[in-house]
C-alpha cells in the first residue's frame, strides 16, 4: 500500500471542520500542530509592534494515494483556499514507507477496492 502526506496550513478556526470534511473523503486520522505562522504574498498587519494574523494550525494526514486528491480537494473546499486569499494551503507530499499503520490497512483496502 502507498500513502502520500497531506500537509495543510488552516486558519485555527477551521481546524475542527477541516479535519471532519477530510474524514468525510476517505481519511483515517489527522495530527494537529497548533499556533504556526506564516506569511504569503501580503506581508502581516501589525498594530504597535503585536501582530493581527489570525493563527493558524498545521494539519498532517498519512492518507491512502489512491484518496489522497479527493481529500486534498475537500480540504481546499472546507478551508475555503482558492475563494478566500489568505486562509490557507494543503499540498501533498509522496512516502516513501510508514510504519505504525498497520492497524488501518485492512479497513484503507476494503475502502480503496470500493473507490476502484
Amino acid at each position: 500500500m502507498h500513502f502520500k502526506l497531506i500537509i495543510a496550513f488552516v486558519e485555527d478556526s477551521k481546524t475542527d471542520a477541516v479535519i471532519e470534511a477530510a474524514r468525510t473523503a476517505g481519511a483515517t486520522g489527522a495530527t494537529v500542530i497548533n499556533s504556526a505562522r506564516g506569511e504569503g504574498i501580503e506581508k502581516s498587519k501589525t498594530f504597535f509592534g503585536l501582530s493581527l494574523e489570525t493563527q493558524r494550525d498545521v494539519l498532517l494526514f498519512l492518507v491512502e494515494e489512491h484518496m489522497s486528491r479527493q481529500i486534498l480537494e475537500k480540504i481546499a473546499d472546507m478551508g475555503q483556499f482558492d475563494t478566500s486569499p489568505g486562509t490557507g494551503i494543503a499540498f501533498q507530499i509522496d512516502v516513501e514507507d510508514a510504519v505504525g499503520v498497520a492497524h488501518q490497512v485492512q479497513e484503507l483496502v476494503t475502502a480503496v477496492e470500493d473507490e476502484l
